[in-house]
């Protein structure tokens, strides 16, 4: 696999329909890629005969399963920094306004099976009572729907929650620039967050940390809402100093709209959750918006997520206990 070929599979993995050699053409002059009709039909052949791509006569190309995992897995050393690269961009695009409530906010999108709905909703419900939350508005979907720009498969349901990352765009708009760290694992005893067990660094990863630690079975979430003993999804973010206070009063303002996130913001220059910052820093933890996923997975459920899957209107997204009132 060549970056040409790369990037056109990039491409075909963002339509679900067909799309011709003219398209993917243009689509790679918008990242810097300059080439012919002729030019593309030709690694597309390559792509064909590899069983990446599947041919539709004159229409164009659909990306095949196999060309999904070939991406998936393709190039790694190219994806190390994608995660925190991926954070500051989506961090810019986040559009929520907090007087209204309205405006983009980004999603992690996970799927499970269509039989278990049920069963997650059981599991789902303590959950989002608990102050492990980033937001109580979440968006069901049914395989062959879409949230956002995202394609539910077939025989799945999925779960749009209100990614942490949201918090970074908020902060941005306020004029608060964070830097994200790390992804981890925070031990909770008797409610409260005593330490980070386990950290990822956004800058060294090629995935999100906490889709890794959900697959590595590491979570308890329902013991931590349970029994006030577990461990849950967060990351350790930092600020500058001189933001603290303002830093502060947001999370207050965040918290009374719904929007939680915001667990602990450190002293200045000094360890937060036996995490050393930065000169002239102070440590921020934030919730993990995908421990309500953890909790599926912990109850046998099997899930995937997609973090940081897409950005969505924030007003459209339903209250938990309203869509349960309303027969999901």
């Amino acid at each position: 696999m060549n970056k040409t070929m790369l990037a056109i599979l990039k491409i075909l993995e963002r339509y679900s329909d067909i799309i011709g050699s003219r398209e993917i053409s243009r689509q790679l002059k918008l990242h810097g890629i300059d080439l012919t009709e002729r030019t593309v039909r030709y690694h597309l052949r390559i792509l064909d005969e590899r069983g990446y791509t599947h041919v539709f006569g004159k229409e164009g190309r659909k990306i095949t399963d196999n060309g999904r995992q070939e991406l998936k897995h393709s190039l790694v050393s190219e994806k190390i920094g994608f995660v925190i690269s991926k954070i500051e961009t989506l961090a810019y695009q986040t559009t929520l306004d907090l007087k209204s409530l309205d405006g983009n906010v980004i999603l992690n999108i996970s799927y499970f099976h269509e039989g278990r709905l049920n069963d997650a909703i059981r599991i789902l419900t303590p959950i989002f009572s608990s102050p492990y939350m980033m937001s109580d508005r979440i968006i069901l979907a049914q395989g062959g729907e879409k949230i956002g720009d995202v394609l539910i498969p077939q025989g799945k349901i999925g779960i749009g929650t209100v990614c942490s990352v949201t918090i970074n765009g908020i902060f941005l708009k306020a004029g608060i620039p964070v830097t994200s760290r790390f992804g981890g694992i925070v031990e909770t005893e008797n409610g409260k967050l005593t330490r980070f067990i386990s950290l990822i660094s956004y800058e060294g990863s090629s995935l999100d940390p906490l889709e890794i630690f959900i697959r590595s079975k590491m979570t308890d979430v329902l013991g931590a809402v349970k029994n006030h003993n577990g461990r849950i999804l967060a990351s350790f973010r930092e600020i500058p100093v001189v933001c603290t206070d303002e830093a502060k009063m947001l999370a207050k303002t965040m918290a009374d709209k719904g929007i939680g996130g915001v667990m602990l913001i450190g002293d200045p220059n000094k360890p937060l959750l036996e995490i050393p910052v930065g000169i002239d820093k102070a440590g921020v933890v934030i919730v993990g918006g995908l421990n309500p996923i953890a909790a599926i997975e912990e109850s046998g459920i099997p899930t995937e997520s997609r973090a940081m899957s897409t950005l969505y209107e924030y007003s459209k997204l339903k209250s938990f206990k309203d869509l349960v009132k309303g027969g999901i």
